[in-house]
């Protein structure tokens, strides 16, 4: 039976305006009544001269433009794979720009979509893996850029692929100014909010081989993730982990009406910018490092004495959280990165 988007949307129909957070009809999420970092900022949109349009005069990826694409397959927007499609060309512009990508720069994009980011990339130069988990969008986004052969498109669910050995097989046929091919990759994506946490785990230990990511995500999981710290409610092992392999940035937000399906949540770009392994704090082992950090905070309100305890006797602990500068009472929320750093440490000699 056919799935037409016509019978929910038709393209007839004239869309809702795209609301951006500085018009006066945008008063902002309900019910949000967190404070934001000084520094955010929200996407506004960007006016076009007729000499600015895209190279070879490409077609905005615009409401009609999304619909069309999605009917061409027969597609509904699928909930069990958070897609949310963006219908805002100027967001993807600011998306790009937030990553700085340049001529020649290789770029894995997660989660293509109908390609409308890959289209912005492309336009700035980039060599593009995508790879999207649906085989019907991947279809859709191969057959979009088969002219070009510096886009390759993967069918595969990227949680579970392996992306250094794709990488690997990817020439770099761009070059920068100086004639010498990028030594580092970048991410650039719209991702399923969804699987957020699980791919910011699996790329932010790859400093040797990324050197930027930036990533569209759910406002509220973007502030809780870069703006948490150490005696906050929100304080978790994700901001340490976050921080021992990354320096990350709020970069603006996007309100929710810049996309189709229209989530219940407005959205916020991050930045990621990778440490190399020469960099990440000095820990004899990072594995032995999370493992006593999240044990530290199984117990959140207890002192670490107690949550602890498995590593090593109470008393050891005590010792330890001295030797490390803190006092024998401390608490997981009290102590930021270093102050685990050097706990672990002391642990570590005991």
């Amino acid at each position: 039976m056919p799935c037409l988007l016509h019978s929910l949307l038709p393209l007839s129909s004239t869309p809702k305006p795209l609301l951006l957070a500085n018009s006066p009809a945008y008063d902002g999420p309900v019910g949000s009544n967190s404070p934001r970092p000084k520094s955010h900022h929200t996407i506004t949109a960007i006016s076009k001269t007729k000499s600015e349009t895209r190279i070879n005069n490409k077609a905005e990826d615009d409401y009609h433009a999304t619909l069309k694409a999605l009917n061409s397959k027969g597609r509904f927007p699928r909930k069990s794979l958070g897609q949310h499609y963006m219908l805002n060309s100027s967001v993807n512009e600011e998306l790009v720009a937030a990553a700085d990508v340049q001529e020649g720069d290789l770029v894995v994009e997660i989660g293509p979509g109908t390609g409308s980011l890959t289209n912005v990339l492309v336009d700035a130069g980039a060599t593009v893996l995508a790879i999207e988990k649906d085989p019907y969008m991947a279809a859709l986004v191969m057959e979009r850029f088969s002219s070009l052969d510096h886009v390759k498109v993967l069918q595969e669910d990227f949680t579970k692929c392996h992306i250094r050995s794709h990488l690997s097989t990817i020439s770099h046929s761009g070059r920068d100014s100086s004639g010498v091919k990028p030594q580092y990759a970048k991410v650039v994506s719209n991702l399923p909010f969804n699987i957020s946490t699980e791919v910011i785990k699996q790329l932010l230990p790859m400093g040797d081989i990324f050197s930027e990511i930036v990533l569209l995500l759910q406002e509220e999981a973007a502030v809780r993730l870069v703006d948490s710290s150490s005696g906050s409610s929100e304080y978790r092992p994700i901001n340490i982990f976050i921080n021992f392999y990354s320096d990350p940035e709020y970069r603006f937000k996007v309100p929710r009406t810049n996309f189709f399906p229209q989530p219940k949540v407005d959205a916020a770009v991050v930045s990621f910018r990778l440490k190399q392994p020469v960099d990440y704090p000095p820990v004899s082992s990072a594995k032995s490092f999370f493992s006593m950090v999240n044990s530290a905070f199984n117990g959140k309100r207890k002192m670490l004495r107690k949550t602890l305890q498995h590593i090593c006797p109470s008393l050891e602990i005590e010792e330890a959280l001295v030797s490390a500068g803190l006092p024998p009472t401390a608490r997981p929320e009290e102590l930021a990165l270093e102050d685990f750093v050097r706990l672990h440490n002391s642990i570590a000699k005991a």
